[in-house]
């Protein structure tokens, strides 16, 4: 891995849980990168599912995969990721991606909310199939996200053990509340 940001180290372990034809959600859509990857990897014949509740995002990711001439195997969806049960059926999904905290370059009051994203992160384990991949990054700092990083952490705690592997890393040296990148897996 040459590079240590968060998004590129929870892409390492994506690229190694998706493949060609797989459905994938991007439950915080944001610029797109994310969407982009899931894209990529589902290929011609996979799905992604794309949300954010900013139709800015919606434009901004439209942009980015219209300029790579990208397989038209994504739906962007201006809606709440809590409301992903309404659009995939259970044990369907292979990997779900979430950004929690706010869009980059955008409003920082507009930013993932424990209220929301608690129920989001539930009802994703369960469209997840066996061995499938939930990767979260956890923005968190002085403007906005401690309340949800805690909060999210409370219930991740208490998923059990039996049917769901948990990793949650952390950035030891960094300053200015480095994000937190989690994987849970579906045992």
């Amino acid at each position: 891995m040459k590079n240590y940001q968060i998004t590129q180290w929870c892409h390492h372990f994506i690229r190694e849980q998706v493949s060609a034809g797989d459905l994938c959600i991007d439950a915080t859509m944001g610029n797109g990168k994310d969407t982009l990857l899931l894209s990529e990897l589902a290929g011609k014949d996979g799905q992604v599912l794309a949300f954010d509740i900013q139709p800015a995002a919606l434009v901004h990711t439209r942009e980015l995969l219209d300029s790579r001439g990208h397989y038209a195997n994504y739906r962007l969806i201006l809606d709440s990721h809590e409301n992903l049960p309404q659009y995939a059926r259970p044990e369907t999904v292979s990997c779900i991606v979430f950004n929690f905290g706010y869009l980059p370059g955008g409003d920082h009051t507009k930013a993932t909310k424990a209220s929301t994203s608690i129920p989001a992160i539930a009802a994703s384990l369960s469209l997840l199939k066996k061995g499938g991949l939930l990767s979260l990054c956890i923005y968190h700092g002085k403007d906005s996200g401690t309340e949800e990083r805690d909060a999210i952490f409370r219930y991740i705690r208490t998923l059990d053990p039996r049917r769901f592997l948990v990793i949650a890393s952390s950035y030891l040296n960094r300053p200015n509340h480095p994000p937190i990148p989690v994987l849970i897996i579906r045992l």
